[in-house]
């Protein structure tokens, strides 16, 4: 029998001081590939996504692959102890305003002369200096300050932020890719990383474009200002399609396909930039087409005439879905609280050390007592320090 392989973190250690979102989801992922994460919450507050939704599930997803104790930062004991921790970690993840840790006492110099190759990670609204830096900051405030929300809606509607954490999500890719780069980089130091900057580098080249051109990108729903057809149009039995022509083969089968192979002769129509000039007439033939057959019919059609196509899904349709299935891109995990839980699974695939989730998020502070016991906290400690409320 071949023996399992050895996760590709394994033997990095995190420690996990960050709250809602970008930190501890950048944890999570670094978890799902085998780093031991411990999670630090207060002993009195735990952290916020513990009832973030019904039921506590966020935290069943946010806190899997990690080990939770409770330590109270703002105490000197609870100072020395996270010192302690730090000595043997690899990175410490945290999201407090700039000049936090150092108040406490627990600034990179601190936890540099006690481990100097650590690697510690700050993610913040909007960074450790600047005019905004010590202003609360969360995802929200990037969507709307980075651009996204006054390019996201419908021309005559108001800027559109989404209903979810989308910038804290791109943070927290990003904070685990920095916090990757910094270990590769084989020396200890900081990773200083604002919410608003990745979600502004996914952007594409609008400040670019703004610097050269003037140009300020307008809102057009769900239209595109690079190419046309792009949209979502609606079939007849009322169901929502996504329609993509990025590539100019694409754009003429699916105006084949419509029966208005007219258009591909047009001069305008051989670019992108062209083909937006005339996305009304575009959209207008596919809108009609489209209005006129199923949606099994329409993803038919499109895959026949190998023309980029997608039904628009809400949850239901995700969860029920064959190739997200055969991927197993909503996976089971077993809960000890909660039974058999569906959730995202680890994001990407290696064939050699794959990553998986070993457990959900545990309750509350359940590893406080074996990781003091790792630092040679007698039982007697470590009841004291619980008692006085520090752990």
């Amino acid at each position: 029998m071949t023996a399992p392989a050895t996760p590709p973190l394994s033997g990095v250690r995190v420690l996990d001081l960050a709250t809602l979102f970008a930190g501890p989801m950048a944890a999570m992922l670094l978890g799902d590939y085998g780093a031991d994460v411990i999670k630090v919450e207060h002993p009195a507050k735990p952290d916020p996504s513990r009832g973030h939704g019904p039921e506590g599930l966020w935290w069943k997803m946010l806190g899997r692959n990690k080990r939770v104790i409770t330590l109270d930062l703002s105490t000197p004991d609870g100072q020395d102890l996270l010192v302690e921790l730090a000595r043997d970690a690899d990175v410490v993840i945290e999201n407090f305003r700039p000049g936090t840790l150092e108040r406490w006492n627990l600034g990179y110099e601190r936890l540099s002369a006690a481990n100097p190759g650590l690697v510690l990670a700050r993610v913040t609204g909007f960074g450790q200096f600047g005019p905004y830096a010590r202003r609360p900051g969360f995802g929200t405030l990037a969507e709307a300050m980075s651009g996204f929300a006054a390019m996201t809606g419908e021309p005559d509607g108001p800027p559109t932020l989404p209903p979810f954490g989308l910038a804290d999500g791109i943070c927290a890719l990003a904070t685990a890719f920095a916090v990757m780069t910094a270990l590769k980089s084989g020396r200890g130091q900081v990773v200083d990383l604002s919410i608003i900057e990745p979600i502004l580098g996914v952007l594409g080249a609008q400040p670019t474009v703004f610097d050269r051109l003037g140009v300020v990108p307008p809102r057009t729903g769900n239209r595109s200002v690079n190419n046309a057809p792009r949209n979502t149009y609606r079939c007849a039995d009322g169901s929502w399609l996504a329609v993509s022509t990025s590539a100019q083969n694409i754009a003429e089968r699916v105006m084949r396909l419509v029966g208005r192979p007219e258009f591909i002769a047009e001069p305008w129509f051989a670019t992108g930039a062209g083909r937006v000039r005339h996305a009304d007439e575009l959209d207008g033939a596919v809108a009609a087409w489209v209005a006129r057959h199923t949606r099994d019919e329409v993803l038919a059609a499109f895959e026949e005439a190998q023309a980029a196509v997608a039904p628009v899904y809400d949850v239901r349709d995700v969860m029920a879905d064959p190739q997200i299935a055969a991927l197993d891109a909503i996976t089971t995990v077993e809960d000890p609280e909660l039974g058999p839980l569906r959730m995202q699974n680890v994001m990407f695939r290696l064939s050699e050390t794959p990553g998986t989730i070993r457990w959900t998020g545990r309750p509350h502070g359940a590893d406080t007592d074996e990781v003091l016991a790792a630092l040679g906290l007698p039982p007697g400690r470590i009841a004291e320090l619980r008692e006085k409320g520090i752990v």
